[in-house]
């Protein structure tokens, strides 16, 4: 894990795992955590799970706060940015990996998922299963490279993520429709704002899309979109310290006027307002 970039406190973090070049899988305790980490704010191209042992802390991930406690999991997907607020009485492991790196289909399905839980508890029965998935792959990541197979990294990783099961933020729909416009979505939100164009690339009713929908999240497609764009906005102002041209222009917008009017209205600040905000906190 290396730094290529930093403005302020905000760092762009790039996988890299030191001393094992074809490693798809680095871990690291909390302690080589707390000696890397200066307080600020990241944002990584790869992903990042920890399992908790013990102790209490926090951790921000996407502008939203969720306090750390013992027998418990985080995830930290590509491209969230994510502050470690509180982590002086923790301890447990990290684990960080590339996107293609869980080997079934189950879990690589999971990976790719948008909307996974940032933090969530281990049942109790549970954990003696994701103690030992974790020792395992431990032991493994410690090897000498060349005592190594590439794949046995991978294997062990999912292995862990099956038994840490890490969970939705929202329930999954039992409507098939969704999961495939919430996939769309994450390709195609800095270009295609509106619903009638997933409907019809999706092959399906815009009254059928909306249905799905509102069914799994709660909010019409619309606000869906709308709550994608902004998280990404988000982003982009607070940690890539974009201007609102350079955003409008990064997410479909016309011009910076247009992408403002449309922060404002999600938000209630204008995007400049909130980047000073978010700086400053």
């Amino acid at each position: 894990m290396v730094e290529n970039g930093l403005v302020s406190v905000i760092r762009h973090m790039t996988y890299q795992p030191a001393g094992r070049r074809a490693a798809a899988v680095e871990t690291m305790t909390f302690d080589r955590l707390r000696a890397l980490n200066g307080g600020g704010t990241q944002r990584a191209d790869f992903h990042v799970l920890a399992v908790v042992d013990a102790g209490q802390g926090a951790v921000t991930v996407d502008f939203l706060h969720h306090p750390l406690k013992e027998r418990s999991g985080v995830w930290i997907p590509p491209g969230a940015v994510h502050r470690w607020d509180d982590i002086a009485g923790v301890a447990g492991h990290l684990v960080l990996f590339v996107p293609t790196a869980p080997v079934t289909q189950a879990t690589r399905e999971l990976v790719a998922s948008p909307d996974l839980a940032a933090h969530w508890s281990v049942p109790d029965a549970d954990w003696p299963f994701v103690d030992m998935a974790r020792d395992h792959l431990l032991l493994e990541t410690s090897a000498p490279p060349e005592n190594a197979p590439a794949e046995l990294s991978r294997i062990l990783l999912s292995a862990l993520i099956a038994r840490l099961r890490p969970p939705h933020a929202r329930a999954p729909s039992p409507h098939p429709v969704f999961p495939l416009f919430r996939s769309s979505v994450e390709a195609h939100f800095r270009q295609h704002h509106e619903a009638g164009y997933y409907a019809r690339t999706l092959g399906y009713a815009p009254r059928t899309l909306s249905r799905a929908v509102q069914q799994a999240t709660g909010r019409t497609a619309k606000a869906y979109i709308v709550d994608r764009i902004v998280l990404e906005a988000k982003r982009l102002l607070a940690h890539d310290r974009l201007t609102a041209a350079r955003c409008a222009a990064t997410l479909g917008f016309p011009d910076a006027s247009n992408f403002s009017v449309f922060f404002r209205k999600a938000t209630g600040m204008r995007p400049g307002a909130w980047q000073a905000a978010a700086t400053v906190e």
